[in-house]
């Protein structure tokens, strides 16, 4: 039983972030963090190593993994989320406008659409 967070140092990937970490107390299950920004090393971004330093010690947290740079952002959420039969997925978003969405498409519709999990999408503000 796991909480997936999909996770860029952004004010979104840090309001998704905190809501995981959230989720997972309230559910006492497990938070697996996927790094959307492709790493050349397996060091942890120094955001990222804040942020978990502030998890609750009621809560484990799985080994860290990274997209890939040759994956889809949405698919490379979607797959971790089968890989690790989530319970559930956080998401953080910004908006978009409609031109934008129709041209560049919307990474958390695809995630929302695929995910084999309920999603839970969290704005930049949520504290």
């Amino acid at each position: 039983m796991t909480v997936l967070v999909a996770y860029n140092e952004s004010p979104q990937g840090e309001a998704a972030m905190r809501a995981a970490v959230t989720e997972a107390v309230r559910r006492r299950q497990e938070l697996a963090v996927l790094v959307l920004t492709p790493q050349v090393g397996a060091a942890v971004p120094a955001a990222l190593a804040h942020l978990l330093d502030t998890v609750p010690g009621t809560v484990s947290v799985a080994p860290i993994v990274f997209r890939s740079e040759q994956a889809d952002v949405a698919d490379a959420i979607v797959d971790q989320a089968e890989a690790i039969a989530a319970d559930l997925v956080v998401i953080g978003s910004r908006k978009h406008s409609t031109v934008g969405k129709f041209l560049v498409g919307s990474t958390t519709q695809r995630v929302l659409l695929d995910s084999p999990a309920p999603v839970l999408v969290v704005k930049a503000g949520y504290a």
